[in-house]
């Protein structure tokens, strides 16, 4: 017997019958690099066109100014590119929140920028997989919702932004804001080939931490010098050594020193963090003031950090476990095995679960080698998730997943 009712099975031709491939690589011919702002300006606009073609109004939004560290200790503003909003159908009873992103990891310089067939039906190419065939999935499958009678029991917003390879540090506010109200959300980054998706994630901080030092002549005086570059270091060390299996520490870089013969008075930190839980992510902001005191006091040094918690863990909770449940038997019924698993990646998910939403975060193609010139499509894979998010949406709608 049909799994699907014949709504359904009407839904799921309309889903596969857009130009997606097509639309995958017109999009990635165009270098959306997180840094590169004329190619997301060209990204943004044309993703604005094509999501014309669904009700409500597409909103180009710019950035907040964000500031960073420079190697120098000094801080900086830099902007990102404009994020896209469309909200549609804002009073109707149930409210869904869809997300995606346009940048890439690859810059307007980086060696990787066309595309070619690996194989019959695997594409390879910048951003194929991650993530402008997921935004092509979210597309299809929200042009589908349109043609049904569900479709005026169905609000969403859709946030496609600028600056998620980066962690969204201008659009987190964004999201936060469209995510109040929501029953549930999808992000459309990729599936694993094998279509397992991610699960409960782990949350990321980055920080650069400042030393400061007092220079010297290296060989004349060097014990009235307070070496910068070694305090990095130890700390860089004690933090590491500090971290547990909860929370995973990766210094990254230090940068500073100067001339052989001259004690560095000046050092900058990287580091990044990925603790498991909240109570992890607590105990990692412990550790970090800990060691940064214990620095200060052994190498006679001042210290200063920048940065923080950009993406908090997201964890399975029963809501979550309700909506990747309802995602397992949409798939089920189209004859697709849907599974996931914990992962220590990060993207928009965190934040938005942050929220008190459940999300399913990785509803785009299956594919992978992403942030690599391997990157890769399974083009088969976009007519197969379109009417796997196009399902799900119609059984939302109807009432078929409650928080």
């Amino acid at each position: 017997m049909n799994p699907l009712s014949s709504i359904e099975a009407a839904l799921m031709e309309r889903a596969a019958d857009t130009p997606m491939l097509a639309q995958v690589q017109d999009w990635a011919a165009i270098n959306s690099g997180s840094w590169h702002l004329d190619g997301l300006a060209r990204m943004a606009a044309t993703l604005a066109d094509s999501f014309a073609v669904l009700p409500g109004d597409v909103t180009l939004i710019d950035a907040v100014p964000v500031e960073t560290m420079r190697a120098d200790g000094q801080v900086e503003t830099i902007m990102h590119g404009q994020h896209l909003h469309l909200s549609v159908r804002p009073q109707a009873p149930v409210q869904i929140l869809l997300t995606g992103h346009m940048d890439t990891v690859f810059a307007a310089d980086h060696p990787f920028q066309a595309q070619r067939w690996i194989e019959p039906g695997v594409l390879n190419g910048p951003g194929v997989a991650d993530m402008k065939g997921g935004i092509a999935v979210m597309l299809s499958a929200l042009q589908a919702i349109e043609g049904t009678d569900a479709a005026q029991m169905l609000g969403y917003d859709v946030v496609i932004n600028s600056d998620e390879e980066v962690g969204s540090p201008s659009s987190a506010g964004l999201l936060r804001t469209v995510a109040a109200g929501k029953v549930a959300a999808f992000t459309y980054e990729p599936a694993l080939p094998d279509g397992t998706l991610a699960g409960a994630r782990a949350g990321s901080g980055n920080f650069s931490i400042v030393v400061s030092g007092r220079s010297a002549h290296a060989g004349r005086n060097p014990d009235d010098g307070r070496n910068a570059l070694l305090a990095a270091a130890d700390l860089a060390l004690r933090l590491k050594a500090g971290s547990g299996p909860g929370c995973s520490c990766n210094p990254a870089k230090i940068e500073g020193g100067g001339p052989n013969n001259v004690v560095p008075d000046h050092a900058v930190l990287r580091v990044n963090f990925r603790p498991r839980t909240p109570q992890d992510e607590t105990a990692a902001r412990a550790l970090i003031e800990r060691a940064m005191a214990d620095v200060a006091r052994d190498h006679d040094v001042s210290l200063h950090l920048h940065g923080g918690f950009g993406r908090p863990p997201k964890p399975m909770d029963d809501k979550a476990e309700r909506l990747f449940g309802l995602v397992k038997q949409c798939g089920a019924d189209l004859g697709l095995e849907i599974g996931w698993r914990d992962t220590g990646g990060v993207c928009d998910g965190n934040n938005i679960a942050a929220c008190g939403v459940p999300v399913v975060d990785t509803m785009g193609v299956r594919g992978g080698s992403i942030h690599s010139d391997a990157e890769f499509l399974i083009a088969d894979s976009l007519p197969e998730r379109a009417r796997l998010s196009a399902l799900a949406l119609l059984r939302i709608a109807h009432g078929r997943y409650k928080i």
